[in-house]
C-alpha cells in the first residue's frame, strides 16, 4: 500500500526542518566556541596589562620630581627645577594614563556585542523562553569520578520554557550543548572570565567563602581592584539579593541601539559574574528575576534570587 502523498510531504518536510535545524544548531555551537576563544584571549590582555607596572613607576617619578623641585629651591638651581617638572610630569602621565583602562574601553564591548547576539540568534532560533538558571560547580579541589569532571565549571541552563525540573549530574557532566531531557540549551555565562579575575584578586575560591565575605570583598574588588564600575552596593532583600551598580564599564550593552534581549535575563558580563560568585558561594541554582536601567545606563539594579537544586 502506497502512503497517501500529503503523509510524504509531511514526513520531508519534518525531516527537512529537523536537519536544518541540527545545521543551525552546529553552526552555533561553532560560533560560540570561537566567541569562547576570543574571552580568553581577553582575559590574557587584561591580565597583561594590570601587570603593567606603571601605577608603581608613577609614584616613583612623582617622588624624585617632588625631592628635585625641593632641591632646585635650595639650591636655586633652573636645572634642578626643569628637570623636577619634567619628572613630575611623566609620573602623572604614567598614573592618570593606564593601558588597562584602553582594554576594557574598546576590546571588552566589542566581544561582548559577539556573545550576546549569538546568544540572541540562539534562543529565538530554537524558540526558548524560559528564564536562565546559573548551576554551581564543584570545588575544584573537590574529588570527582572521570567522567564527572565537567561539573567543576560553571554553566548556565536555558530551558526551552520555565523550568519544571533541572538536568541530571549525569547529562551536566557530559558537558552538552543542547538537552533533550528536560529540554534546553547549556552555555557558559557571559561573566565566565570576570569571575576567574575575581577569585584571584581574592586569592581565593568563593566555595571556599560565605556571603558576608563575598558581600564585603565583591564591591571593592569591582570597583577598586579591576575599576569595573564606579560604585556597587549589595544588598540582601528577603528572598532576594539586590545589586546596585553605578557606571558599569559594560552599560552601553543595555542602550536601545543593541537591545540585546538576552542580557535582561542572563545579565551582562558583570551582573553574570556576580550571579557566577552567588552560586559558587551558596551552592545553589542562582537567577536573575528583574532588571532596571536609568535612561542614561549608569545606573543598573538587578535582583537575584537563590534556588534549591
Amino acid at each position: 500500500m502506497v502512503p497517501p502523498k500529503s503523509n510524504r510531504k509531511s514526513k520531508n518536510k519534518e525531516k527537512n526542518n529537523k536537519e536544518s535545524e541540527q545545521a543551525t544548531v552546529q553552526y552555533l555551537m561553532k560560533t560560540l566556541e570561537n566567541l569562547q576563544k576570543e574571552n580568553e584571549i581577553l582575559k590574557h590582555e587584561v591580565l597583561k596589562s594590570k601587570r603593567t607596572p606603571s601605577g608603581k613607576i608613577g609614584f616613583i617619578l612623582l617622588a624624585i620630581g617632588a625631592l628635585t623641585l625641593a632641591g632646585s629651591i635650595v639650591q636655586t638651581s633652573t636645572v634642578l627645577a626643569f628637570i623636577g617638572l619634567g619628572l613630575t610630569f611623566w609620573g602623572a602621565l604614567f598614573l592618570f594614563a593606564r593601558p588597562i583602562k584602553f582594554v576594557r574601553g574598546t576590546l571588552l564591548d566589542s566581544t561582548a556585542i559577539s556573545s550576546y547576539t549569538t546568544i540572541d540568534r540562539i534562543t529565538e532560533d530554537l524558540n526558548y523562553k524560559g528564564k536562565p538558571i546559573y548551576i554551581p560547580p564543584y570545588p575544584k579541589e573537590a574529588y570527582l569520578p572521570e567522567y564527572l569532571k565537567g561539573l567543576k565549571e560553571m554553566t548556565v541552563f536555558i530551558p526551552a520554557q520555565d523550568i519544571v525540573a533541572m538536568p541530571t549530574i549525569e547529562e551536566m557532566a557530559k558537558k552538552q550543548f543542547l538537552l533533550k531531557n528536560p529540554k534546553g540549551i547549556c552555555i557558559a555565562p557571559p561573566g565566565y572570565g570576570l569571575i576567574n579575575l575575581f577569585e584571584k584578586e581574592l586569592k581565593a575560591e568563593f566555595t571556599q567563602i560565605d556571603l558576608d565575605i563575598l558581600y564585603s570583598s565583591l564591591p571593592t574588588i569591582i570597583t577598586r581592584d579591576l575599576e569595573l564600575a564606579k560604585e556597587l552596593e549589595i544588598n540582601p532583600e528577603k528572598d532576594l539579593i539586590h545589586v546596585k551598580i553605578i557606571d558599569s564599564v559594560y552599560k552601553d550593552l543595555y542602550s536601545k541601539e543593541q537591545d540585546f534581549k538576552s542580557i535582561h535575563s542572563i545579565g551582562c558580563p558583570l551582573t553574570s559574574a556576580i550571579a557566577c560568585a552567588l552560586a559558587k558561594t551558596t551552592g545553589k541554582l542562582v537567577a536573575i528575576v528583574k532588571d532596571t536601567i536609568s535612561p542614561d545606563s549608569k545606573t543598573i539594579e538587578v535582583w537575584y534570587q537563590t534556588l534549591e537544586a
